[in-house]
């Protein structure tokens, strides 16, 4: 468990996240203040409203009918025994796709673990400083937040608001001005316990409604083809910011857009899905 001190400071990163917004490609207006040290709300990234009792809210796409927008996010995961791993010459990071996100000029939601933005602090910090992305707390350690989630390790309930609290910690200390209120559960697993174990961090679950098939895929016409099959106004696009678990993806990048753009979709990051969904805090 945190320290006094460790938690104080964790706190303290997850107040400046609520306090600041990270999205100055898109405008929004998140309503009223919901703690009296709050800044003014237009200065709030939008979230969704709890559930009853402050359960954390969920979110999975946008609207379906305010046009065609959808949203790539990309998660760049290590866990927090991989150390070794990346001493050994693997690679977590895939800056190529960033710099293909960037030449495309594409925006874009990366949830980044404490771990990853520990292992690549600069990369953390040039992402989280581009006003093209936005970055977002995918927990410290990626263990999984429920029992059977593809064979990741579990973090128990005693641990879970200590992870994400962890998180923001190390993103803070790798230079990420401001991340956003937004999680990912690892492997996407969740349930009611995770959801109450979060309650009171004032974030938002973030989930998606298309899944690319980037991991561990070999085959990048493919994942495109299911990415493109799968897409409808409002989408939320997962994949994954990771060399060695995910080498296709910068390729099915180049692919996606410009077909995507020709479909006459435009590309927003999450939380412009989310402003455009209510009901919001």
């Amino acid at each position: 468990m945190f320290t006094p001190v460790r938690r104080v400071a964790a706190l303290c990163a997850l107040s400046a996240v609520l306090a600041a917004c990270g999205t100055a490609e898109t405008p929004h207006t998140a309503g009223p203040a919901t703690t009296p040290s709050a800044p003014s709300s237009a200065s709030r990234p939008p979230t969704l409203t709890p559930g009853p009792g402050g359960l954390t809210p969920v979110f999975m796409n946008g609207p379906r009918t305010q046009g065609k927008t959808v949203a790539l996010t990309f998660d760049a995961d290590m866990t927090a025994d991989q150390g070794p791993r990346a001493a050994a010459g693997e690679h977590f990071d895939n800056p190529q796709l960033i710099a293909t996100l960037r030449t495309l000029k594409v925006p874009a939601t990366v949830f980044m673990t404490g771990r990853w933005a520990e292992q690549y602090p600069a990369e953390a910090r040039s992402v989280g400083s581009d006003p093209l992305f936005e970055v977002a707390n995918h927990s410290y350690s990626h263990y999984a937040f429920t029992a059977d989630c593809y064979g990741l390790p579990t973090v128990s309930a005693d641990r879970m608001r200590a992870d994400v609290e962890q998180a923001y910690t190390a993103l803070s200390k790798a230079g990420v001005p401001h991340p956003m209120p937004y999680f990912r559960f690892p492997g996407g697993c969740y349930d009611q316990q995770a959801l109450r174990a979060l309650s009171g961090l004032g974030v938002t679950a973030v989930q998606w409604d298309v899944v690319s098939g980037d991991a561990f895929a070999t085959d990048a016409d493919a994942v495109a083809k299911q990415v493109l099959d799968g897409v409808q106004p409002g989408s939320v696009v997962v994949m994954h910011c990771t060399r060695s678990a995910a080498p296709t993806t910068e390729q099915v990048v180049r692919t996606i857009v410009p077909e995507l753009r020709k479909r006459g979709f435009q590309f927003v990051k999450v939380s412009a899905l989310i402003s455009a969904t209510g009901p919001r805090r």
